[in-house]
């Protein structure tokens, strides 16, 4: 990041998106492999045995351990692992000038939004958002469409570093902002 910034940007907050979403995941990724573990105990204590007589024997218990951990494995690395990669791929970063979001690992894209840009800055939070203390930062710039930030933990608090660093930014002359006018209305440097 150090190499990207602006001569004399600094960095604020680096934060990731709530980590609610990881709920699921979590619990599967600890569930599994115990549920799996008990599944390959009953196995080799000749449960299945008991309930289809056929499957009785040594070749059977092998199998059905051997299917027990491909499950498991396929739960872990087919579920839990892709979304804990989306979950990381999500960066908000923000400096002292711009907002940069960044998404992606392997194929990265992000944008990034002037602060001297944004008008307005809003916060919209769900029931649980607000109890996890997480929300939408929408970005207003006077432009169509707006940007949205979704799920940024400490919302509130991010949202106040954002209106701070607006507030730290160099005010912008009355000459330099006429002058520009002016050039690009008229041709000169006269109001």
């Amino acid at each position: 990041m150090r190499k990207q910034l602006l001569p004399g940007e600094q960095v604020i907050v680096v934060t990731r998106q709530q980590g609610r979403r990881l709920f699921f995941p979590a619990a599967a990724f600890i569930l599994t492999p115990a549920l799996a573990a008990y599944a390959c105990a009953w196995i080799v204590k000749g449960g299945p045995g008991k309930v289809v007589p056929v499957m009785t024997g040594a070749e059977w218990t092998m199998w059905l351990v051997l299917a027990c951990v491909f499950l498991a494995v396929v739960v872990l690395l087919g579920y839990c692992l892709p979304k804990y990669l989306e979950w990381l791929a999500v960066q908000y970063i923000l400096t002292s000038r711009r907002i940069i979001a960044r998404f992606g690992m392997l194929r990265r894209h992000d944008w990034q939004l002037s602060l001297a840009a944004v008008r307005n800055v809003g916060l919209r939070q769900s029931l649980i958002q607000r109890t996890l203390r997480s929300g939408n930062i929408s970005l207003d710039t006077g432009q169509p469409g707006g940007t949205l930030m979704p799920d940024v933990p400490e919302a509130a608090r991010f949202r106040n570093f954002i209106l701070e660093a607006i507030d730290g930014l160099p005010p912008v002359s009355a000459n330099d902002s006429g002058n520009t006018w002016a050039r690009r209305e008229g041709g000169h440097d006269e109001w």
